[in-house]
């Protein structure tokens, strides 16, 4: 029996275009994501089927739905969401509550984020006005790798406040953009929550500088709002022209990470037990496989998916919507557990990071061969350099 009312001519044409009810949660999640904003198909019926589906996915689905609906769509999305619930479905904590439910004068507090270096740190600020005028100003210095690494509060008029993000774009290169300070404050105590425990102390006491801008406890959870902006495109294919990206370009997997793979496809290479050429390839595709399985899941897959999401956010609000849709879409296809090493972009993403250390290492490798040089490569040394010393 289908999960959906088929008599209903909207439920009707979501499976005449391809939705079955009894894919497994995550398959019928992508498959509706994929439907969704596709003519002819409702989001009503987008929001009933979701609303059958027992998995954190699609109550993150019509979370994000919800944000932007009214009406009937509105009353189904929340329809969906109860039956969840009933369920032990929980609803995510989405990026904004909904219009009239506004708390802790959360209209009057702004963000500002930078973009992600390449080693993974950025810079967020989060701003709330004061009382006696101006703003009270937090400012925090957030690393990947590292969590939390400096936080302050300090007290500006608004021309210092603007003065200081001039000054901070000029002398680092980079543009600070507008940002919901919801997001900020999750990227914040993300950051904080990821620090090392030996490490809390020396950055300040990160939850107290908090609670002088913001009353409620510090977030766990966040709905990204990129999936609601750019749910459509979210759907499609990352493109491989993210690649060139200097999000992308400059992105590296730190070495100690990708050095096992790059030794075990380097010793595939120069395998003479494996002569055929067509062998050697397949071992070095399988050792890439893997390396892309076991980089893009658990704990490390969510690391990427949480840069991506943030990538793709900043790059929406620096008004380069085309690359945030390619990164949204990167970042949707790990939230739903999509079988990566089916996926071009994430292929060629690590195919690109295992070839930088390779080619970092083989560099390394020529500079230390030049060190041992041959006698008459030592005689044109000594000669070149007596002739330098003639010459002063």
């Amino acid at each position: 029996m289908s999960i959906l009312r088929e008599t209903n001519p909207d439920d009707a044409k979501l499976i005449e275009a391809g939705f079955d009810p009894a894919l497994a949660p995550a398959d019928a999640i992508a498959k509706i994501r994929e439907l969704k904003g596709k003519p002819g198909i409702a989001d009503v019926a987008i929001a009933r089927a979701l609303g059958k589906i027992a998995d954190a996915g699609a109550a993150a689905m019509l979370t994000g739905m919800e944000a932007g609906a009214a009406g009937e769509l509105r009353r189904e999305v929340r329809r969906a969401l109860y039956k969840l619930r009933q369920h032990g479905i929980d609803t995510p904590v989405a990026a904004a509550p909904a219009a009239g439910t506004i708390h802790d004068n959360d209209g009057e507090k702004t963000a500002m984020l930078s973009p992600i270096d390449s080693e993974g740190a950025r810079i967020v600020w989060i701003v709330k006005p004061r009382v006696q005028g101006g703003v009270i100003r937090m400012w925090a210095l957030i690393s990947e790798r590292e969590g939390l690494v400096g936080a302050q509060n300090t007290a500006l008029s608004r021309r210092e406040l603007k003065s200081e993000r001039e000054a901070l774009e000029r002398r680092a290169q980079v543009k600070l953009v507008d940002a919901d300070w919801r997001v900020a404050d999750f990227i914040a105590c993300e950051a904080w929550r990821n620090t090392p425990e030996s490490r809390r102390g020396h950055v300040g006491n990160f939850l107290t500088l908090r609670a002088e801008l913001i009353a409620s406890p510090p977030p766990t959870e966040l709905l990204h709002p990129v999936y609601a902006e750019l749910a459509t495109e979210a759907a499609g294919e990352p493109s491989l022209e993210l690649l060139k990206e200097p999000e992308l370009l400059e992105w590296r997997i730190p070495d100690a990470i990708l050095k096992p793979y790059v030794e075990e496809i380097a010793r595939a290479g120069e395998s003479v037990i494996v002569l055929n050429p067509l062998h050697k390839q397949e071992r070095v595709n399988a050792v890439i496989d893997r390396a892309t399985a076991e980089l893009l899941t658990g704990d490390s897959g969510r690391a990427v998916r949480r840069r991506l999401e943030d990538i793709a956010y900043y790059m929406a609000r620096a008004g380069r919507r085309t690359q945030a849709r390619w990164a949204a879409a990167a970042s949707a296809r790990l939230r739903d557990g999509i079988d990566v090493t089916k996926v071009p972009f994430f292929q060629a993403f690590i195919r690109t990071q295992l070839g930088t250390v390779a080619a970092a290492e083989q560099q390394k490798a020529e500079n230390e061969t030049r060190l041992i040089m041959t006698p008459a490569e030592a005689m044109r040394a000594r000669e070149a350099r007596e002739a330098r010393t003639r010459r002063r």
